[in-house]
């Protein structure tokens, strides 16, 4: 295979990251979604085989109904910091979860050990759906949303009041990079150059093979051996 950097996939080409191991993660019966992936350490830790913690009731909401994703701007309607715009940085559908940057921060200790309290940092909870609201490009005010179909046929969500077209924001990686934006510059290898299989299997060492397309010829014979 060429070397080089790593290309990226196709959309729609391969599964990201993410769903591929919540696919491959089987859940206990009764497991307790929390902040944290299921496979992570930290999510094992609250939810230890064998424990079985109280149940919490979530309102279903069909994945049809859902109207706010990862990226969307949305303003708080309850709390403390309830009129504060933020931008979503992650959803939990299991609980009805969304993430805020910086918004409805609570501080705590992690890394304790022994003699040590550890490093006092900020952290974000969650906030109900309900408790949300989406932002409306055209007047930055938060507003209902409807699911509607344009002349194409593409689902689109619609601020009722404004009759805005509040298109869902685009995935983009945490080094800031849009896969469907990303254009290839000169030192890039593309898609075609990186599944190009330029290496041929042939039962040689690495020393024979170098020798081979150096044209060196080894004259000199190995001293016999014996297995005993």
């Amino acid at each position: 295979m060429r070397s080089g950097p790593r290309a990226a996939p196709r959309p729609g080409r391969t599964m990201r990251l993410g769903a591929l191991l919540a696919a491959a993660t089987r859940l206990p019966r009764g497991y307790r979604y929390g902040t944290n992936r299921p496979w992570t350490l930290a999510a094992q830790r609250q939810n230890p085989p064998g424990r079985q913690r109280r149940k919490v009731f979530v309102e279903p909401i069909a994945p049809e109904d859902w109207t706010i994703f990862r990226g969307d701007t949305v303003e708080i309607l309850k709390g403390r910091d309830a009129g504060k715009q933020g931008k979503v940085s992650q959803v939990i559908r299991a609980r009805n979860w969304v993430i805020l940057e910086g918004l409805n921060t609570h501080y705590r200790y992690i890394g304790k050990v022994a003699g040590e309290r550890g490093t006092y940092i900020a952290s974000e909870a969650p906030l109900l759906l309900k408790d949300v609201a989406l932002v409306d490009p055209s007047d930055r005010k938060p507003t209902a949303v409807d699911w509607k179909y344009t002349e194409e046929g593409e689902k689109v969500r619609v601020s009722p009041r404004s009759g805005r077209i509040i298109p869902k924001p685009v995935f983009q990686r945490k080094d800031g990079i849009i896969p469907e934006q990303w254009k290839d510059g000169p030192k890039d290898t593309s898609v075609e150059d990186a599944l190009e299989c330029s290496y041929t299997p042939a039962l040689k060492t690495f020393e024979e093979d170098v020798m081979e397309k150096m044209g060196i010829t080894e004259s000199s014979r190995p001293r016999p051996s014996y297995w005993y």
